[in-house]
């Protein structure tokens, strides 16, 4: 009888007891009313007059799902993300609101549409990492009340309208070719100033141009193919014409 009473109270103990895990809290209720918070380990729970809920404390990464939104320069776009964050106080996101998963993921969406409905679409697509800071600050104050704080919000996509994306492809091309154009005057404005440059050093010494001219036949023929057109630069018929004069 003895062994009997010891096996049913060992039983009786071992129903109260509850593991609560490193990355848990335990927010406790006695008779209804919130009576603590339980740290991880073992921990004894009453049953009928007590109860505990485990909250999960780790960081959570919630994909934000797609949204339409309109843009202030009435773009319509789509846009998600992906929203990370953690629960600070375990006994508010027990007590303050009834699914804090389902409240987060709704206030962010919430959220990412009214911020994309204040910027235009440059400012959406150029400025995406301070837009995703803007959407933290906005959750993250909103969710104080919750026990919840957000780590980060990170923009994952922007999807366009495909004529909006024809139309930026295009633009992106006009660019392209704009700058190629001022890159190949700024390059003949350089060209020119060097050939004008060389001309007056050419022209002030005596006998330079001769000199070039020698050298370019030298050049040409290295090469047994060329055929060369010699044509008497005017530094040597001058030097005959002072020669008759004698």
């Amino acid at each position: 009888m003895t062994y009997v009473v010891v096996i049913v109270l060992v039983i009786l103990f071992l129903s109260f007891l509850r593991q609560v895990n490193q990355y848990q809290r335990g927010v406790m209720f006695t008779m209804g009313r919130f009576s603590g918070i339980k740290e991880p380990g073992w921990r004894i729970v009453v049953p009928v007059f007590q109860s505990m809920t485990r909250v999960d404390i780790r960081v959570k990464a919630v994909d934000v799902p797609d949204q339409k939104a309109i843009t202030k320069d009435n773009i319509a776009v789509g846009v998600n993300a992906v929203i990370y964050y953690k629960v600070a106080d375990a006994s508010k996101a027990v007590l303050e609101v009834e699914d804090f998963f389902y409240a987060m993921s709704q206030l962010a969406q919430t959220t990412m549409r009214n911020v994309v409905g204040q910027v235009e679409l440059d400012e959406l697509l150029s400025q995406r990492d301070a837009i995703s800071d803007r959407i933290r600050t906005i959750v993250d104050a909103a969710s104080d009340d919750w026990g919840i704080k957000v780590d980060n919000v990170e923009l994952k996509d922007v999807a366009l309208p495909q004529e909006m994306e024809r139309t930026i492809a295009k633009q992106a091309e006009a660019e392209r070719e704009r700058r190629a154009v001022i890159i190949q005057s700024e390059g003949e404005v350089a060209a020119a100033g060097n050939m004008a440059k060389a001309a007056g050093i050419l022209s002030a010494a005596p006998g330079a141009l001769h000199l070039r001219t020698l050298q370019s036949m030298n050049d040409i023929s290295s090469d047994a193919s060329n055929t060369i057109v010699f044509t008497i630069p005017l530094e040597v018929l001058k030097a005959f014409t002072g020669h008759d004069k004698k």
